[in-house]
């Protein structure tokens, strides 16, 4: 049923998610020569990264319409939290490689968008994991 709890909370993180092609991920600020630049880490920049949160984006909502089977849909939401793992990984590896040790750099609101979106993700797979169990429930009461 599109009614659940769960349905809003993968909704919310798709929606989390999706922010992270409009906001940059770092800002690092760079003194060469005397002049400050201004560098930005973003995921369009990147490749592997644009792939993966267009991954991370879609899969979301996918898993919403599996509502009819709710192993699958624990599943799928499991592979949602191993693909928002590896994004995070990955913002965290090319953070290091960018931001050289003359340079001071701060995280931006496109680096927290994924961890909140982890959080709603567990709040989705413990409301489908309640379902399962309220069914299982009902089925031993026959």
């Amino acid at each position: 049923m599109l009614q659940r709890k769960q349905t809003l909370w993968l909704f919310i993180a798709a929606l989390l998610n999706a922010g992270v092609f409009y906001f940059d991920l770092y800002r690092t600020h760079t003194i060469v020569n005397g002049t400050d630049t201004l560098g930005q880490l973003r995921v369009a920049d990147h490749f592997p990264s644009l792939i993966i949160a267009v991954i991370i984006t879609l899969l979301p909502l996918v898993t919403i319409f599996m509502f009819g089977n709710r192993k699958q849909q624990m599943r799928m939401i499991a592979y949602c939290l191993v693909t928002e793992s590896m994004f995070v990984a990955m913002l965290l590896m090319r953070v290091t490689k960018l931001a050289p040790p003359p340079s001071s750099g701060t995280y931006w609101i496109g680096s927290v968008l994924p961890v909140a979106a982890i959080l709603f993700l567990l709040m989705a797979l413990l409301g489908v994991r309640r379902d399962e169990q309220l069914v299982k429930s009902v089925d031993r009461l026959r």
